[in-house]
């Protein structure tokens, strides 16, 4: 028997649930909040925390121009024609709404990271300039009480006392933090990053008298006549039955399930980096329940490299930047080059799941990332793992292929002789000319912004040669973010049946859902952006619907 419910249940705490269980409550709902894991905040916890959202008003005060138009033309241009126009335009049109929503009623507060550029600048309605991307200020977990240790912690971003436009990757000029302002921010744990976004949602949650109720993983919904009235429950105790009215399925992807992975992926994705609970749970509900699925072959790609797991303790490096710093490049296990390695990660991703149609396998894995000894002596590599004496040459760790000649490190790597030599000569020769005829590393204003701050926004911030020996090799892997297929959903967050109708009391948001936005990923926080965007709709929604029950 179920016991005395909710108007809208949320499964899930990362952006996307917390925002629904918000947008529920302001509308008149009882809502509660379950939480599979011990912890709340999801892979947002772990993440850089920012968003991206076209033609909001912060934009435009950032001195940044943008309209509907251009965000429609550009989320159009990269679609490939998979992209929901209804989707498209309920993304764009509530993006905004959304933001001024949350920061009328919560804690939660955005401004502009004006100078990111999207990461397909140069397509058209694309902004090389910026304004899209938003974050949240740092804030003071100290309001969180109790529940400022019971929020996921990233192994990927060792310091949390600092926002993204405060780094290297989101200022045109680096500038350094005040000594003063680091010691306060530690002293008040004044978080940013994902921690700043997850900590402003939880206190909204909390003020109104929503506190996640974590340990508990939904397993199944429960359905009469063909709509939800409540969830099955899993939790330390045995299990419970939760009676709902409405529910949100806000559990993230299904990276961390192998069976998920090998059924419907389009490629490998074998070292996820998000928080391993994100096992398909509300996607197996989603299809218990009859729900049309859409988008299943396509994730949030990203590469990473395994390292010890005295230095990242999942044992795997995120590389994004690092990949297209000058005096790299990757290659495959024909010792050639297949990308643009400043590409966006996503974009670099999936390179790596190309065919060979004739052999069966896939024709970039594995591959390398090949570095010369100026590189390591000015990067390091993986977050600056080096070993120098005083600015003298550093000295690779055992987990980094080395060799004094690149026939050397070919071999070492199975590359066919020779093959790499050719690789690094025809590269350099592109580098001495100024273009990259290949892949047009650095044509973009997406590959100057990301590469060496030094240079930042000039061809050379990414494009430079591959200098003398010895050099370096890490095999880059298949990652991913999340993935981003799951239950077809309408404008308004409902799951759509099989027979093209929607499934009474039923909402999903986030990775959970199948994604609006295809294959594509806009700009630095497009994965939460629609994740919060939907769970504001599918909330507001649910309360609504439920008023009108």
């Amino acid at each position: 028997m179920a016991e005395e419910g909710f108007d809208v249940l949320v499964l899930g705490t990362g952006a996307a649930g917390l925002t629904a269980a918000i947008a529920a409550h302001e509308h008149g709902a009882k809502v509660g909040v379950l939480e599979k894991s011990d912890r709340v905040g999801g892979t947002t916890a772990w993440s850089g925390g920012m968003i991206w959202i076209p033609n909001t008003p912060h934009q435009k005060a950032a001195g940044r121009s943008d309209s509907r138009e251009e965000a429609l033309t550009y989320i159009g241009a990269l679609s490939n024609g998979l992209i929901s126009e209804d989707l498209a335009a309920a993304y764009v049109d509530a993006g905004p709404e959304m933001v001024r929503f949350l920061e009328e009623r919560t804690p939660v507060s955005f401004y502009c990271v004006a100078d990111f550029p999207d990461y397909h600048p140069e397509v058209p309605g694309g902004k090389a300039e910026g304004g899209r991307t938003l974050e949240c200020p740092p804030f003071s977990y100290h309001e969180l009480g109790e529940w400022a240790a019971r929020v996921e912690v990233s192994p990927y971003f060792p310091d949390i006392h600092i926002a993204i436009g405060e780094t290297t990757l989101g200022q045109p000029v680096p500038v350094p933090m005040p000594p003063e302002v680091k010691q306060r921010r530690i002293a008040e744990d004044e978080r940013g990053l994902g921690h700043a976004l997850i900590g402003r949602l939880l206190k909204g949650c909390l003020d109104r008298g929503i506190e996640p109720l974590t340990g508990h993983r939904a397993v199944e919904l429960i359905l009469s006549n063909g709509r939800v009235t409540g969830v099955r429950v899993e939790h330390e105790g045995g299990e419970r039955v939760i009676a709902a009215r409405n529910v949100v399925i806000a559990t993230g992807g299904f990276e961390w399930n192998e069976r998920f992975v090998r059924a419907f992926l389009r490629g490998p994705l074998t070292h996820p980096v998000s928080v391993p609970t994100n096992t398909g749970d509300g996607l197996v509900m989603a299809m218990k329940a009859g729900a049309m699925l859409g988008n299943m072959r396509e994730a949030w790609w990203q590469t990473s490299v395994v390292v010890p797991d005295t230095l990242v303790s999942t044992g795997r490096q995120i590389i994004s930047s690092a990949r297209g710093l000058p005096g790299a490049i990757i290659v495959n296990r024909a010792g050639r080059r297949f990308m643009n390695e400043a590409a966006n990660y996503n974009a670099v991703g999936a390179a790596m799941q190309e065919q060979d149609t004739a052999s069966g396998t896939y024709r970039n894995l594995p591959c390398w990332v090949v570095f010369d000894q100026r590189y390591f002596d000015r990067y390091g590599f993986a977050g600056g793992m080096k070993d120098g004496l005083n600015g003298g040459t550093a000295s690779a760790p055992d987990w980094i292929t080395a060799a004094e000649t690149l026939d050397g490190l070919a071999l070492k790597l199975g590359i066919p002789a020779g093959a790499l030599d050719e690789t690094v000569a025809r590269f350099n020769a592109h580098v001495e000319a100024g273009h990259d005829a290949d892949f047009q590393r650095g044509e973009s204003a997406h590959d100057r912004w990301w590469g060496d701050p030094a240079w930042k926004g000039q061809k050379r911030a990414t494009l430079g040669p591959i200098g003398p020996g010895p050099w370096y090799a890490v095999e880059m892997l298949p990652s991913g973010l999340g993935t981003k297929g799951g239950p077809q959903t309408d404008a308004e967050g409902r799951v759509m049946h099989l027979d093209g109708q929607p499934i009474e009391g039923l909402y999903a948001a986030g990775n959970a859902m199948a994604s609006p936005f295809g294959m594509t990923y806009g700009g630095a926080g497009g994965t939460i952006g629609p994740a919060m965007v939907f769970g504001f709709l599918a909330g507001r929604h649910a309360a609504r619907h439920n008023a009108r029950a």
